[in-house]
């Protein structure tokens, strides 16, 4: 993935997908599968990436867009919220660890790469 974020010519996120990963951090550092440390190392981190990465609004144009990827695939709500960004911003590529959401994505003509 690391390799493909260097590639891009700009990075974008849905606006939902900074929370879902801090929640990611803090389950671990609930779990104890990750040190008080680690976590702000890896907060850090993250918010130092974020510097160069576009965070795509939920505007009228995202949630319809989400509307219409949920009613036409089998797809859970933030995963479709996060296609239906891609897809309004017209992103060239997806990388995705979902089945689901890579399938819906290479049926619109994106490339997709699974992680």
């Amino acid at each position: 993935m690391l390799a493909w974020c260097d590639r891009a010519g700009e990075r974008c996120l849905s606006g939902i997908a900074l929370p879902e990963i801090i929640s990611t951090f803090r389950g671990l550092l609930r779990e104890d599968r990750i040190t008080p440390l680690q976590y702000r190392h890896l907060k850090i981190m993250l918010m130092a990436d974020m510097q160069d990465t576009c965070i795509g609004d939920l505007t009228l144009e995202v949630v319809l867009q989400t509307t219409v990827t949920l009613e036409g695939n089998m797809l859970l709500d933030m995963d479709a919220a996060h296609l239906g960004t891609a897809l309004t911003f017209q992103a060239s590529v997806l990388v995705s660890a979902d089945a689901g959401q890579r399938a819906t994505a290479a049926r619109t003509g994106m490339q997709v790469v699974q992680i």
